[in-house]
């Protein structure tokens, strides 16, 4: 089964989305990020989505969801790198993913995320 690798950093979860996401891929990032979560006492959750060119309201839903869920869990999720095609798609779709901030880059998404815990 295909996965989405998640790296710590620290008290940090890195997820850097490098394949066109499918419901399926999605549905086992999230279970797999949320079980990561509580295993490593994450803080802050990082969601790089740079090299996704497309983004439908399934995907659009489970990224605001996984914020959610890392939220209930005590971590904060930045999201970075979100091309203006797909921001676009996401404003048009009626999405806004609530709870979810978002940054230009994962230095910009790092010191977000840095700010979040002071």
């Amino acid at each position: 089964m295909e996965r989405i690798p998640i790296l710590r950093m620290g008290d940090l979860l890195l997820v850097t989305i490098q394949v066109d996401m499918h419901d399926r891929l999605a549905m086992t990032l999230q279970d797999d990020l949320t079980e990561r979560i509580v295993r490593d006492a994450a803080k802050g959750v990082l969601i790089d989505i740079s090299a996704l060119d497309l983004v439908d309201s399934f995907i659009g839903r489970m990224i605001s969801n996984t914020a959610a869920m890392a939220r209930v869990l005590d971590a904060q999720t930045v999201v970075v790198g979100m091309q203006p095609a797909v921001a676009i798609t996401l404003v048009e779709l009626g999405l806004t993913l609530h709870g979810v901030k978002t940054a230009l880059n994962v230095e910009k998404g790092m010191t977000l995320l840095g700010k979040s815990f002071s």
